[in-house]
């Protein structure tokens, strides 16, 4: 089992069992993990040979989420920051020093709401040799506000038409306004296609409408067979990435 998957184990295991129970309507410590890897990636700073990512990451709880594992808190904390570390490893991205996960307290956050803010901070044990500009020292960039999925029976409500990405013969339906296409784990589709990049693309919801968008991947990302950065779907719509072919779907719920 690769170790990246290893350490997601451990952090679904610790908390499925006795303490899992205390968050079946609050913050799933996995989805902290998922989230915190995604601004991970969504803050990398490309340089001439490396990718630099933030360092430092706060996360916000609502009061009532954070009691739920108050006396696990350093336990949760220590494997968060692992996941991102081995994160990084694979990643090749290059950080100041090893991640470093601080959690505290926003009263004004819904019970199942949580935000993320990135920063990169000073390594303090090399104070005495100015960091590289790309590596200086930021104020955190503007926290990102998760919120918990919604349960199937609130689906039905929310959607009133059905969204589906069909690949290779399998159909996933999409019920939250953005997925991510490409060969990651944390994924929305995952495509198993050397093609593929990580996060290849996204399937986006703006408005009334849906579109697709790159995400600066290697191979490029094309619609009905024309290369595109951005372009509004319509039903029988053809994505393809790498040598895989994606259908969007879209009709009124019955």
């Amino acid at each position: 089992m690769p170790l990246l998957r290893t350490i997601e184990s451990k952090i679904e295991g610790l908390f499925e069992g006795v303490f899992g129970r205390a968050f079946r309507t609050h913050v799933q410590p996995i989805e902290l993990a998922r989230k915190l890897v995604k601004e991970m990636d969504d803050h990398r700073t490309v340089s001439v040979s490396r990718v630099y990512v933030p360092n430092e990451y706060t996360v916000y709880l609502s009061s009532a989420d954070r009691r739920q594992f108050s006396g696990y808190e350093t336990a949760l904390v220590a494997e968060l920051e692992e996941y991102l570390a081995k994160h990084a490893q694979r990643e090749g991205y290059a950080l100041p020093t090893p991640p470093r996960v601080l959690v505290t307290t926003d009263d004004d956050l819904a019970v199942g709401e949580f935000g993320i803010a990135t920063r990169v901070a000073a390594d303090e044990r090399s104070a005495d040799e100015p960091p590289p500009a790309l590596l200086s020292a930021e104020a955190p960039a503007p926290t990102v506000i998760y919120h918990a999925p919604p349960k199937a029976e609130e689906l039905s409500e929310q959607w009133e038409e059905i969204v589906t990405l069909t690949v290779g013969g399998r159909t996933h339906a999409v019920t939250t306004p953005r997925v991510v296409l490409g060969r990651s784990r944390e994924a929305g589709v995952r495509i198993d296609d050397a093609n593929v990049s990580r996060s290849h693309a996204e399937v986006a919801r703006d408005g009334d409408g849906y579109w697709v968008v790159d995400l600066r991947s290697t191979n490029g990302t094309f619609l009905n067979e024309e290369r595109v950065e951005r372009a509004p779907l319509h039903d029988g719509d053809r994505i393809t990435v790498g040598s895989t072919e994606v259908v969007f779907g879209r009709s009124p719920r019955p």
